[in-house]
């Protein structure tokens, strides 16, 4: 599937998902990730949502947190919970950086992006983290890369594109960041977190 098709699949479920019953899921590795942040300014949350809970978190420890999605309902819900957050309603292949991030979360977002996108938009991202900043994600933790589909995640059609794990951990260098921490956090589902931090130089 397409970003655009994604977005409208979303839309579906925005109000869905402001009432996701378990308000602790992935709460430990942005915990876990933030440690690694050493100047905790701004963040980008990628594939924010509507429910705003990692918005609170954000705030929590000290961010100027910034929210993106390609859902224009889900950034119509998370304007009423957080209103003095900035939101882009946005597709992140096609989304310019404006300004360096020192945090940066791409949870359950990203991986949805074909195959074909993740190589260049794993570098955009990369590219938009300030010194020392940290990239949190997650990815289909397969071996060999590709692209999968999925019709079941609360009635809408999904799809994921992953790089594989060999392939990722030899990008992560090329666009100038180090692997801090890999966890198949769901095993033996492949639901795979990566925390990753930009050189210093």
């Amino acid at each position: 599937m397409e970003p655009e098709a994604i977005g409208r699949s979303y839309d579906q479920i925005a109000r869905k998902w402001q009432e996701l019953p378990n308000k602790s899921y992935g709460i430990a590795q942005f915990e876990r990730a933030i440690q690694f942040v050493k100047n905790r300014g701004t963040a980008l949350d990628i594939g924010c949502g509507s429910e705003g809970r990692i918005m609170d978190l954000l705030l929590h420890h000290g961010f100027h947190p910034e929210g993106l999605d390609v859902s224009a309902e889900m950034i119509v819900l998370a304007r009423t919970r957080h209103s003095s957050v900035p939101f882009h309603h946005a597709e992140i292949s096609q989304w310019n950086f404006s300004k360096k991030y020192d945090f940066i979360s791409a949870w359950d977002s990203t991986w949805h992006l074909p195959l074909k996108l993740q190589e260049p938009v794993l570098e955009k991202i990369s590219a938009g983290l300030a010194p020392g900043g940290v990239h949190l994600f997650t990815m289909v933790g397969f071996d060999e890369p590709g692209d999968h589909g999925d019709s079941g995640h609360m009635g809408i059609p999904l799809s994921y594109g992953t790089l594989g794990t060999p392939r990722l951990l030899e990008l992560l260098p090329k666009f100038g960041c180090v692997c801090r921490h890999l966890e198949y956090d769901q095993y033996p589902e492949k639901h795979l977190v990566v925390i990753a931090q930009k050189s210093n130089s």
